[in-house]
């Protein structure tokens, strides 16, 4: 019998924006108006649907670790742990650092009830956005009213950036982590870069 040999294929990987990296890194502007652009690959990322109410969306909600959120652009959770974006009224997104071990939990959560349990990992990756210039670079595309009055710490949208619907979720102060469908992050980081360029040049007195 011919021996057995296991490799590991995650070595294997390739994020959606690697062949970007150097760009995203000369892309970045430091200083007053400074802005930065990265790739934050490989999170764990987990659909989740119960319906409010129903014991499976209970479950759910501890096997999180963190609760689901209960309405629009409520985020469940934190950026440095495991946190829980709304995605609709029984929708939802589990998004947690790379190798988070979730999804067991969670497929046990939810048993046979009535609900959805599916791993999205490498359905998104996360683009995040941030400096002082940061909103303004966003407002350039993102019909969404991010001022800190409507847009705070810690809330998640379902908007779009030009022509690519993603998940913004802000994170800090001038913080934003951008969550485009694989095939979208090429043409999302280039539309970002491009965006930057002006703050890479002094204010026009």
């Amino acid at each position: 019998m011919a021996e057995q040999v296991l490799v590991d294929v995650s070595v294997l990987r390739t994020s959606p924006l690697a062949h970007l990296a150097s760009a995203l890194e000369q892309g970045s502007v430091a200083g007053e108006r400074g802005v930065t652009l990265r790739e934050i690959a490989f999170t764990t990322q987990i659909g989740v649907r119960a319906e409010p109410g129903t014991e499976a969306h209970a479950a759910l909600a501890s096997a999180t670790g963190v609760g689901l959120p209960a309405a629009v652009g409520q985020v469940a959770g934190g950026v440095e742990g495991t946190a829980v974006l709304w995605s609709g009224p029984d929708e939802f997104l589990v998004v947690a650092p790379e190798g988070t071990e979730l999804l067991g939990d969670l497929n046990e959560a939810l048993g046979q009830a009535p609900g959805q349990v599916v791993d999205l990992s490498a359905n998104r990756t996360v683009i995040e956005l941030s400096g002082p210039s940061a909103r303004l670079v966003l407002e350039k595309g993102c019909p969404a009213d991010l001022h800190p009055r409507s847009f705070g710490v810690g809330t998640a949208i379902t908007t779009a950036l030009g022509p690519v619907p993603v998940l913004l979720w802000k994170t800090a102060a001038d913080t934003f982590r951008l969550l485009p469908r694989a095939s979208f992050a090429d043409y999302t980081a280039r539309w970002l870069l491009d965006a930057m360029t002006e703050f890479a040049s002094p204010p026009v007195d």
